[in-house]
């Protein structure tokens, strides 16, 4: 019994986490946070990412960097 998601689903949830994992890594967070994010993102990716996007860094979360 375990919780799979595919097709659309799937896909939207990969595009979001490679989304969550790119903001992290160009973060100002300290290396050591930002690993940890990103590592959580990758492992869970579904609730990694509502995660992050929660208590995740802060730092300009648009999609247009100034």
């Amino acid at each position: 019994m375990g919780f799979d998601v595919t097709g659309p689903l799937g896909l939207l949830v990969l595009v979001l986490d490679v989304y969550a994992i790119m903001q992290t890594a160009r973060s100002e967070a300290p290396g050591a946070i930002r690993a940890i994010w990103i590592v959580l993102i990758i492992l869970l990716p579904f609730v990694g990412f509502i995660a992050w996007m929660i208590l995740g860094p802060r730092e300009q979360r648009s999609l247009f960097r100034r």
